[in-house]
């Protein structure tokens, strides 16, 4: 199933998130020791990646001119025969430079493979300047639940594949699995906000106080930005509020209410959750029930959209779009949409990429029984609308185009608690009652859920101290919440990383009686 289909269409799974910069090198040197200025480079791996997709692998021994030690040859397998005989960097330095030219660099605990970098180019002739971009870093950034960020854990964390660890090449496509794997896990704005807020620095508003942002931990939660007057801005989510904070403030304006909201933004304050999790359900809620002014995404949406199916004289299957009748969405809906034009969007979108008759999904009026339509004149149309195609040829097709906007079953036969327990700090936690998709309430202690008319089906409740703020929903099915549940009980490593666990209920006693 596709969870993000309002937005875009699918993307190959081997694509890198939009977030992580358009040219990037990930690289990786391996040295004679850990000093830039006195050791050398013995080799250089590189993935050099344009707009998401790898385009070229790069790998070279290095002659260091000088003794390699053997702690370095049992670290790394290199030995001294397989560098003798390799190019010294200033005759590989033009190659590689060309290579950097104009792309981001990317290394994990970048500090010291970039100060190596320099120092031998510098040795060279050449002076070579960059900001590069810290593997570790965002690995802090976007997973503060985790004690460690080497790339040895990295690679336990994700459980990736790997030859030779302390290799430049293989060490280099950790990297790569890691951003993968950090592509599926986070949307392309968090990512680009960690992105950004690791290579430039912030420049606070005039009317902001920096204490204010000083305070501002490193956890998970939801951020407010108010005016001088208290009207509140903006509400927004992270997994690290003080980066994605200070993100805003970047002085790269996507546009001009960025900056305005900017500019307005006198006071900042936040709410800490658990984990991502809480902090995704907390900032959907809030933008709802408050409407900031510079907020368009996740409004409340009155009304939903969905294709219905049905089946002509003919035997082919026609499209259309309609209100969503029930606030009970069923597996057997195919989209759920904001508006007929969003649910039209996509719909072309399909026609485009599986070859479907406008005519039969509704969006060209026929002019006469049984005549082509005018994408059959294009070659864009097989030929159903006028019976050279067969109906189970295009029912087949069709049946594959909406499969993917399928309504996703609710994969328990109860109203479930989510228990979110943070990692490091176990007395941070939340309880979320969900029911058919639908946010019931959070609870401070799971002893309430008796007074919701609820008992789990084990012995045992979570034990908890917590005073987190209470979140009541309004019960009713809001799709936002939907895709957001989706991500997190149906994809297993999202519900990992988050540390949730679930806890099945049933009605108590009292209540059935």
């Amino acid at each position: 199933m596709q969870l993000n289909w309002l937005e875009q269409t699918a993307t190959d799974n081997a694509l890198l998130s939009d977030g992580f910069p358009e040219k990037m090198v990930l690289l990786d040197c391996e040295t004679t020791g850990g000093r830039a200025k006195y050791h050398r480079v013995i080799e250089i791996g590189l993935l050099v990646i344009e707009n998401g997709q790898l385009v070229e692998t790069w790998q070279s021994f290095i002659n260091p001119e000088t003794i390699l030690p053997r702690h370095i040859q049992k670290l790394t397998g290199i030995s001294p025969k397989m560098v003798e005989n390799a190019p010294k960097f200033g005759e590989i330095s033009g190659i590689l430079l060309e290579k950097l030219k104009d792309r981001t660099l990317v290394a994990h605990n970048a500090r010291f493979d970039y100060s190596f970098l320099k120092s031998e180019f510098e040795r060279a002739g050449i002076t070579y300047s960059t900001k590069p971009l810290c593997s570790v870093k965002m690995s802090r950034n976007l997973y503060p639940q985790f004690k460690r960020h080497g790339l040895s854990e990295i690679i336990r964390r994700f459980d990736l594949n790997i030859e030779n660890r302390h290799r430049a090449l293989d060490d280099a496509q950790m990297i790569y699995g890691f951003f993968l794997k950090t592509s599926a896990i986070y949307s392309p704005q968090e990512i680009s906000a960690c992105c950004k807020q690791l290579l430039k620095r912030a420049s606070l508003p005039p009317l902001l106080d920096p204490d204010e942002v000083s305070s501002i931990p490193n956890t998970a939660g939801v951020y407010y930005f108010y005016s001088q007057q208290n009207e509140l801005l903006y509400v927004g989510k992270s997994v690290n509020l003080r980066n994605r904070v200070l993100s805003h403030f970047s002085s790269d304006y996507k546009n001009s209410k960025e900056f305005q909201m900017s500019q307005k933004t006198a006071h900042v304050t936040f709410e800490t959750t658990p984990s991502d999790f809480g902090a995704q359900i907390r900032e959907s809620h809030q933008i709802k029930a408050l409407a900031p002014l510079y907020n368009r995404r996740l409004r409340k949406t009155r009304k939903l959209y969905q294709y219905k199916s049905t089946t002509d004289e003919n035997g082919y299957l026609r499209l259309d779009t309609e209100a969503v009748a029930s606030a009970n969405p069923s597996d057997q809906q195919f989209g759920l949409f904001r508006s007929p034009r969003q649910a039209t969007i996509q719909l072309e979108k399909l026609a485009d990429q599986y070859f479907l008759c406008h005519q039969l999904i509704g969006l060209e009026k026929p002019k006469k029984q049984n005549t082509p339509c005018f994408r059959s004149q294009l070659k864009k149309c097989l030929g159903a609308c006028y019976g050279e195609e067969s109906a189970y040829s295009y029912n087949e097709r069709l049946n594959s185009a909406i499969a993917r906007y399928q309504i996703q079953a609710w994969p328990f036969q109860t109203a479930i608690m989510i228990e979110e327990r943070n990692t490091e700090d176990s007395d941070r936690v939340a309880f979320h009652i969900i029911d058919n998709w639908r946010y019931i309430t959070q609870l401070a202690i799971p002893e309430d859920i008796y007074d919701l008319g609820y008992e789990t089906t084990s012995q045992n409740l979570p034990q908890s101290s917590s005073t987190n703020i209470p979140l009541i929903a309004d019960d009713k099915f809001d799709l936002d919440i939907y895709f957001i549940l989706v991500r997190f009980l149906i994809n297993e490593d999202n519900k990992k990383l988050s540390n949730l666990k679930i806890w099945l209920l049933k009605p108590t006693s009292a209540s059935v009686d």
